[in-house]
């Protein structure tokens, strides 16, 4: 496909967030790995002959986009974020707390020096590999973490970066650079995964006050459209919001409501991905926030968290009840999130995954092309 068709058709009807379950051979490859059984080069092999088959299977679903299910990391997030300049991996003293009691992994990143894009980012030659191995068969989707994850405020080294103003200054002109390079690699749909954000619109995440939050939200825009500024007019962005995805559970709920005014109405993308796959994301009223002919909305109204598959009328019901908020030629659809945010992987098998990466095709069809 040419640069051309992929900037005015992405993001696609049928869309997917961008991470796949993990096969076993890859999690054993891993584990080889730590005790010293295997090499890195024998595991990069592993990873890559791993992506060369979900890249089929992809296409074999019907997608028109396919990703490297976020094989050769550990996290959506941690792996890209750690290899920028001034942030480093850590364990911290506890997880993320998830739905259910549920502790995340401990691992973390932390502000440790200067930021800046470093130009020899494993995510780049990843990329180019994946991209020689789709081979023009797709579109060959990168994903990354927005630069919004970095203003979770455990981050920060205020030694480093007294105010938050010179923080921002510098990770945006991270993620330009980052753009940059990208871009340079061959990406032509790039979407940025923002947990972040859907916290903003949580009363999960407390703020002293009403102020205090529509500030924080402010500065999330400031940040996602500064980063995109000057960017190539042929690379498509996105943005998913996302409220937590391990192991089938979650950590936020609560509409898009506090954010809509703001960020769904401004923010400079080409698409938003949003999470609709049960009650916990609230009604489509704040999609009448999204400019009309602007960015597309993709409807995260089925779910990565299980296999079982969603009842086609009530989806089409769905997307119809979103259509009032924005065109039905604005819309697309796609689970909430990625089957496999981190190595871990949701509660379902890998048949299940493709089974239902093709339904998906299949009611996107039906609705349309009817």
């Amino acid at each position: 496909m040419t640069n051309t068709i992929t900037a005015t058709k992405a993001p696609f009807r049928a869309d997917h967030v961008g991470s796949l379950l993990r096969p076993e051979r890859l999690h054993e490859a891993r584990k080889n790995l730590k005790t010293g059984s295997i090499s890195a080069t024998e595991l990069r092999t592993i990873e890559t002959e791993e992506i060369k088959r979900i890249v089929d299977k992809q296409i074999e679903a019907g997608l028109e986009l396919v990703t490297d299910g976020e094989f050769r990391r550990s996290w959506w997030h941690l792996d890209f974020l750690e290899h920028l300049n001034g942030f480093e991996g850590y364990v911290p003293e506890a997880g993320y707390s998830f739905h259910g009691g549920v502790e995340t992994e401990r691992y973390n990143v932390r502000n440790s020096g200067k930021i800046s894009f470093s130009k020899d980012h494993p995510f780049i030659q990843d990329y180019k590999e994946f991209h020689e191995i789709v081979g023009g068969r797709a579109v060959a989707k990168q994903t990354i973490p927005s630069p919004n994850q970095l203003f979770h405020p455990e981050i920060r080294n205020v030694e480093i970066y007294p105010t938050v103003e010179e923080f921002a200054a510098d990770i945006i002109q991270a993620y330009r650079d980052a753009l940059q390079a990208f871009y340079d690699a061959g990406v032509r749909y790039l979407q940025l995964d923002d947990v972040y954000i859907a916290g903003l619109s949580s009363t999960t995440i407390k703020f002293d006050s009403d102020e205090d939050r529509q500030a924080a939200i402010d500065l999330a825009l400031e940040v996602i459209n500064g980063v995109l500024e000057g960017k190539p007019e042929d690379l498509v962005v996105t943005t998913h919001l996302c409220r937590g995805n391990y192991q089938s559970t979650w950590a936020f709920e609560g509409s898009y409501e506090w954010i809509a005014p703001t960020l769904l109405a401004k923010e400079k993308v080409n698409g938003f991905f949003l999470e609709y796959d049960d009650e916990r994301s609230g009604d489509f009223q704040p999609l009448a926030h999204i400019p009309k002919g602007g960015p597309r909305v993709v409807l995260g109204v089925f779910t990565s968290k299980t296999g079982e598959l969603e009842d086609k009328d009530a989806i089409k019901a769905r997307v119809a009840e979103a259509a009032k908020y924005v065109p039905l030629d604005q819309l697309c659809i796609s689970p909430q999130c990625g089957f496999a945010s981190t190595h871990h992987g949701n509660k379902l098998t890998e048949e299940e995954q493709w089974k239902k990466l093709a339904y998906i095709v299949e009611v996107a069809k039906e609705i349309w092309e009817d």
